[in-house]
């Protein structure tokens, strides 16, 4: 896998955002982002699906747009808000009854 940074790249809802670009067997992930809008990469340290903590180490900030291309598939994200918020721990709470397993990867 290749990683490259890009500054001052573009900008989204009013955000200059700089560019990760994973480049990777299956295509390219890139991911615009402004460091405002910082995240506790430490929290995501296993969550490897989808080159997830590969993006965060890199940018230590939520992506205000992606745009991930496979032989497969095009997709892009764009934020459409950005609005400060706490939420209640309840809404990460699984219900007792739900079985979960461990990713075997």
């Amino acid at each position: 896998m290749k990683v490259v940074v890009n500054k001052n790249v573009t900008e989204v809802l009013g955000y200059k955002c700089d560019e990760v670009i994973l480049t990777c067997k299956s295509g390219v992930q890139k991911y615009y982002f402004n460091s405002k809008l910082s995240v506790d990469t430490k929290l995501f340290v296993n969550h490897k699906f989808g080159n997830w903590f590969d993006y965060l180490s890199k940018s230590n900030s939520l992506p205000l747009k992606s745009v991930i291309e496979t032989a497969q598939f095009t997709i892009e994200s764009i934020a459409t808000e950005v609005k400060p918020m706490k939420l209640d721990t309840k809404t990460f709470e699984l219900p007792a009854e739900i079985k979960t397993d461990k990713s075997p990867y």
